[in-house]
């Protein structure tokens, strides 16, 4: 009974870690609810297979893919398209955000574009990055690049604006120049808090990417998706959109990783 009380209290207390054990047991049964409730609708007939595939029906059709090796060509495709659409974006963004938020000169002339940038729709750019770049995958990185970019340089802005003054000011006490203190003071203290927004945005890439390859597109899993939906091939549909939540998964898991080795002091 004690036993219980304990593990219901953590399970209670806001911010208290619960065991290794109890966190993977609580992972599993949600997919259980969740492939449970798609079964049970799908198997059922509570919803018509035209519209909801059964999960065998999926992993047939993944199968199917992957022995002809079109899964593996489309995937390897897209994971291109976004990881160097991201790249870009983040090599550019995060020294620039760190400068903006740090001098108000920066900050001053680019904030207010920056803002009314982000909001505009990716989709409106697509037929003006074909008309300007191509349609190689030139142009589908570029709505990555665009989709990602924008965001990534003002939640940046806000690490680097979140870094504590009495820490910059001890620092020149101990001697840094003032040149020297975006990178050596301000960089270090908001790195956590950086490689959360490159994880963030890295999901907001994978979901740019159907956008990315909706038009003029002859390979990845948007263009497999979007033929596919002329031809009612549902379950085609439902094997694309879980290869990008399972590729969306592995990224975030590695930012994770990179994050507890890289900033093992913070929390």
């Amino acid at each position: 009974m004690a036993q219980r009380r304990t593990a219901w209290t953590r399970l209670t207390t806001p911010f208290a870690n619960i065991p290794a054990g109890m966190a993977t047991t609580l992972a599993l049964a949600m997919w259980v609810v969740v492939i449970g409730g798609w079964a049970l609708l799908s198997y059922g007939r509570v919803v018509p297979n035209m519209f909801l595939p059964t999960p065998g029906t999926v992993l047939e059709t993944t199968y199917r893919m992957s022995l002809d090796g079109s899964l593996f060509y489309h995937t390897l495709t897209s994971a291109k398209v976004v990881l160097l659409g991201f790249i870009v974006s983040s090599l550019i963004a995060v020294p620039l955000g760190l400068w903006m938020g740090t001098y108000r000169a920066v900050q001053a002339p680019l904030e207010p574009l920056v803002n009314f940038i982000r909001y505009l729709p990716v989709t409106s750019f697509v037929p003006l990055f074909i008309l300007w770049i191509g349609i190689g995958i030139e142009q589908r990185i570029a709505v990555i690049f665009f989709g990602t970019f924008f965001q990534q340089l003002v939640m940046i802005s806000d690490c680097a604006r979140g870094v504590s003054r009495d820490l910059v000011n001890a620092s020149y006490t101990l001697g840094t120049k003032r040149s020297e203190a975006v990178w050596h003071v301000i960089f270090p203290a908001a790195l956590p808090a950086i490689l959360d927004t490159l994880r963030v945005t890295m999901g907001w890439a994978w979901t740019y990417l159907v956008v990315a390859e909706l038009v003029a597109a002859s390979s990845g899993l948007g263009y497999i998706s979007l033929k596919a939906m002329r031809g009612f091939q549902v379950d085609v549909i439902f094997m694309a959109i879980a290869a990008i939540g399972l590729l969306g998964l592995i990224t975030d898991t590695a930012f994770r990783i990179i994050r507890a080795r890289v900033a093992p002091w913070a929390p």
